[in-house]
C-alpha cells in the first residue's frame, strides 16, 4: 500500500508559513499595475530569484504595451516528459502609490495590502509548492512548468497567444486565481465575458427653435439601452450591462452623438454566439440617427467538461488526504482558466482564502496559505491524465 505524502507536504509547508508571509509582503509591496509595464520589473525580478533558487531555469519576455511575461521550468526536466502548468498573474488593479492609504499589514491572522488576494498569494502558493517538492524529493511524474503573466485584469490581450500555446501542449492547467468565498471554493466552471461599444450619430438642431430639424442619438440611445437590457436572462447566465453613457452638446441642442459601454456575461457557449449576434445587428429606431457597433466576446465560458471534473474528483481526494473540505463553484467573472479549458484539464480558484479582491479590504487568510500550496503539491503529484477523445472542450459534460 502507498503511503500517501500528504502529511509531510502539510507539515513541512507549514513549517514555512512565515517564510510565505515575507514573500507575499515582498510581493505586494513591489506594486505592478497592469497599465504600468515599468512597475513589473521590481515583482518579476523577485520571482526570478525565487524559481532559480529551486532550481527552476527563467525566461523573461517583455511586452509591447505591458509587463511581458515570466516563464519558468525545472533546469533538470527530463526529456520527452509531458508537462502540466501553473498560472498566474502579477498584475493588479491598484495604482503605483497605492500602499500610501493600503499598507501591507497583518491583522487578525490576515494579510492585508492591494494585491495579496488576487493574485500575489497565489504566486507565493506556486513557489512553495515546488520547494516543498525538492525538500521532500517528490518527483512529479508530470513536469510542472510555470507561467506569469501581466495583463490579465485587463483581458490578458498580449499574453493570450502564450496561454494557448502552453495548455495546447499540457496534460493540465492549475490557475492559483482566488477561489470562491469563505470555504474557498474551487472554480470548476467561470462566465465567459464580452464588452460592445455603441455610439449613435444624429443630428443637431434648436432644441427650442426648429427641434424637427434634429435627430436625437439620446433618444436612440435610450431605446438601444432598454434593448440590450431585454437581452438579459438571468435564469440561464446571461448578464448584459450598460456601464456608462454619455453624449449630446448642451441642453438647448437636440443631441448629435451617444456613446454607451457593454459589458457581457455568459454560461455557455450557444448564448455566447446569440448574444453577440443580437448586440452586433441592433438596428436605429430613430428616424435620422445611425448605429455603429463595435466589440464582441472576449473569453469563452469555462464550463464542467469531463476532463475538469476529472481533475475536480482528483482535487478532493487530495484534500480529503490532507484534511480539508472542498467544493466546487461557479464564478461570474472570467480569467485564463477559460482559455485553458479550450484545451486541457483545468482548474482554478487554488489560491489562499481570503476577501476583498479589487477592493481596498483586500487580504488573505494567512492560514491557508500553507493547506492550499499543500493541495497544489499534491495536485502536482498526479500521473498523466491524458487526452480523451472529442473536441477541444474536452467532452462537455455540463
Amino acid at each position: 500500500m502507498t503511503v500517501s505524502p500528504a502529511p509531510r507536504l502539510l507539515e513541512y509547508l507549514r513549517g514555512r508559513q512565515e517564510d510565505m508571509v515575507i514573500l507575499l509582503w515582498r510581493l505586494v509591496e513591489a506594486e505592478s499595475p497592469s497599465m504600468d509595464a515599468g512597475a513589473q520589473a521590481r515583482a518579476h525580478d523577485i520571482l526570478r530569484k525565487e524559481f532559480e533558487a529551486r532550481g527552476f531555469g527563467v525566461r523573461q519576455e517583455a511586452g509591447r504595451q505591458y509587463g511581458g511575461q515570466l516563464f519558468a521550468w525545472p533546469a533538470d526536466r527530463p526529456l520527452r516528459r509531458p508537462i502540466q502548468v501553473m498560472l498566474g498573474h502579477s498584475d493588479t488593479v491598484w495604482p503605483v502609490g497605492t500602499l500610501e492609504h493600503m499598507p501591507v499589514h497583518l491583522h487578525d491572522g490576515k494579510l492585508f495590502g492591494p494585491g495579496a488576494y488576487d493574485m500575489k498569494g497565489g504566486i507565493v502558493q506556486i513557489i512553495f509548492a515546488l520547494d516543498a517538492l525538492r525538500a521532500l524529493q517528490l518527483e512529479p511524474a508530470v513536469t510542472p512548468v510555470a507561467l506569469i503573466t501581466t495583463d490579465e485584469e485587463v483581458g490578458s490581450p498580449e499574453s493570450e497567444r502564450h496561454i494557448r500555446l502552453l495548455a495546447r501542449v499540457s496534460d493540465r492547467a492549475f490557475v492559483l486565481e482566488p477561489p470562491l468565498g469563505p470555504l474557498g471554493k474551487l472554480k470548476t466552471a467561470r462566465k465567459g465575458n464580452g464588452s460592445f461599444e455603441i455610439r449613435v450619430s444624429g443630428k443637431a438642431a434648436h432644441a427650442g427653435v426648429e427641434p424637427e430639424k434634429g435627430a436625437s442619438a439620446i433618444l436612440e440611445l435610450s431605446l438601444a439601452v432598454q434593448r440590450l437590457f431585454s437581452l438579459n436572462r438571468p435564469a440561464q447566465g446571461v448578464t448584459i450591462n450598460v456601464g456608462t453613457i454619455d453624449g449630446g452638446l448642451r441642453t438647448n441642442v437636440v443631441a448629435p452623438t451617444g456613446h454607451a459601454t457593454v459589458d457581457v456575461r455568459v454560461q455557455n457557449p450557444e448564448d455566447a454566439v446569440w448574444v453577440q449576434a443580437q448586440i452586433l445587428g441592433m438596428q436605429p429606431q430613430t428616424p435620422g440617427t445611425r448605429l455603429e457597433i463595435t466589440g464582441g466576446m472576449k473569453r469563452e465560458p469555462m464550463i464542467r467538461t469531463t476532463r475538469n471534473q476529472r481533475l475536480w474528483l482528483l482535487a478532493q481526494r487530495a484534500a480529503a488526504a490532507l484534511g480539508l473540505e472542498i467544493d466546487q463553484g461557479t464564478s461570474g467573472g472570467g480569467s485564463d482558466g477559460n482559455i485553458t479549458s479550450l484545451y486541457t484539464a483545468t482548474l482554478d480558484g487554488l489560491g489562499p482564502v481570503g476577501d476583498g479582491a479589487h477592493a481596498e479590504h483586500e487580504h488573505v487568510v494567512v492560514e491557508t496559505l500553507p493547506e492550499r500550496a499543500a493541495l497544489l503539491a499534491m495536485l502536482l503529484l498526479e500521473p498523466k491524465l491524458g487526452r480523451e477523445p472529442g473536441d477541444r472542450r474536452g467532452n462537455r459534460s455540463s
